[in-house]
């Protein structure tokens, strides 16, 4: 999966439930997209945030790229949102420490926010960069995908459900790697309002919820 700062957390469902979950870093930068933005609840509306990513093209590869020194916004922003919440005073830390990191790449920082939530929960995940793997770079994307997967010596390659449009299940079996997606179950949590606003950054799962719930929740989940 590309990097992301702070996602969804079916993308840290993706993580956990991965041997070696590998960041694809070497492939084209989404202008627009969601690796440099996410959603948080502010006022009871889900308000989009963005880390700036200066020169950002979709000409250039993300591992070509960095964050923004300037976090001050950002970080305001999380506090006027969240300054209340019941794990504010454990959580802010982590995600002060993520977007500040010194190395300011987005793989880098990225990482990161993966790695430091993970050993919040007391979890330890493996996490390897695609620029540190070789492999053909030049194959078909999902050449390339096998290709990874059988790096680790592995049979088996978990994709986020929205890969479902990109990839074919017989295609993989023909080339010796099963292919599943994963799709997160409707999950909710308590964020202290009437209505429930699912799908944002996993800065609100930190923020409403215990570590023992947000284990609970990364297993909500099902491979088809």
């Amino acid at each position: 999966m590309q990097p992301y700062i702070f996602p969804y957390l079916g993308y840290y469902q993706l993580v956990n439930v991965a041997d070696a979950f590998v960041l694809y870093d070497d492939v084209n930068f989404i202008k627009g997209g969601y690796i440099n933005r996410n959603n948080i609840l502010i006022n009871g509306v889900a308000q989009r945030f963005t880390l700036p990513v200066p020169g950002a093209s979709s000409n250039k590869k993300i591992c070509e790229l960095s964050f923004s020194p300037d976090t001050k916004k950002i970080l305001k922003t999380i506090t006027q949102a969240y300054s209340k919440a019941p794990f504010y005073s454990d959580v802010y830390p982590l995600i002060e420490m993520v977007l500040q990191a010194e190395d300011r790449s987005i793989t880098s920082v990225c990482q990161l926010g993966i790695k430091s939530v993970f050993d919040y929960l007391g979890i330890e995940k493996k996490i390897i960069k695609s620029t540190d793997l070789a492999y053909d770079r030049g194959a078909s994307p999902a050449d390339r995908l096998i290709e990874i997967t059988k790096s680790f010596d592995d049979s088996v390659y978990v994709n986020s459900i929205g890969g479902q449009v990109l990839y074919d299940k017989e295609y993989f079996d023909a080339r010796g790697v099963e292919l599943k997606f994963l799709k997160m179950k409707s999950v909710q949590y308590s964020q202290e309002k009437d209505e429930f606003i699912p799908n944002l950054s996993m800065i609100d799962v930190l923020m409403w919820c215990d570590k023992y719930f947000i284990k609970n929740l990364l297993s909500e989940y099902e491979l088809v």
